[in-house]
């Protein structure tokens, strides 16, 4: 087994989870919220975010690819399963913006179904990588450069399932 070290415990992170769903409800007042879920890595959070809105809330997919280099600049879009989002109030949720290219590409993407709004909530933002400007509306956690794993953050698919924001000390 490697040596995974704790960066953000379960405890901190269901704390920050839940507020960022009190922001989100705040302003969204008596609206109806359609979460995008960015596969596969999101799951976790969009469920426990969703979980904590009072708000009626809606839950869509993408499926976006970006890792096929490191220094590729290409975002393919793998699955769409989204109805329409035109006139809808729309949140973008992210498990974390490293580079800004995915959501650089996702966001126009999306502006062109004409949704009523459309804001980023990432759960974990690493600003230090930033290859294009990017600002989430929401942000959970700013970290450092580390290659991080847990709470839907994979490893070659591996260590999901961890409650923790983690990270593999060799």
């Amino acid at each position: 087994m490697d040596n995974i070290k704790v960066l953000i415990d379960e405890e901190k992170l269901q704390k920050r989870v839940k507020e960022l769903a009190k922001e989100i409800e705040k302003d969204y007042k008596d609206k109806e919220i359609n979460l995008i879920c960015i596969l596969k890595g999101s799951i976790f959070f969009t469920c426990d975010l969703a979980k904590n809105i009072n708000n009626n809330v809606k839950i869509d997919f993408l499926r976006l690819a970006s890792y096929e280099g490191e220094n590729s600049s290409k975002v393919k879009l793998v699955a769409n399963l989204l109805p329409s989002i035109e006139n809808k109030d729309v949140i973008i949720i992210e498990d974390i913006i490293d580079t800004g290219k995915t959501l650089n590409y996702l966001v126009p993407y999306l502006k062109k179904e004409n949704p009523k709004s459309i804001k980023v909530c990432t759960l974990l933002d690493k600003p230090s990588r930033r290859a294009v400007s990017f600002k989430a509306d929401y942000t959970g956690f700013e970290i450092e450069d580390k290659f991080v794993i847990g709470y839907g953050l994979d490893f070659d698919q591996d260590y999901r399932n961890l409650p923790f924001i983690g990270y593999i000390e060799k």
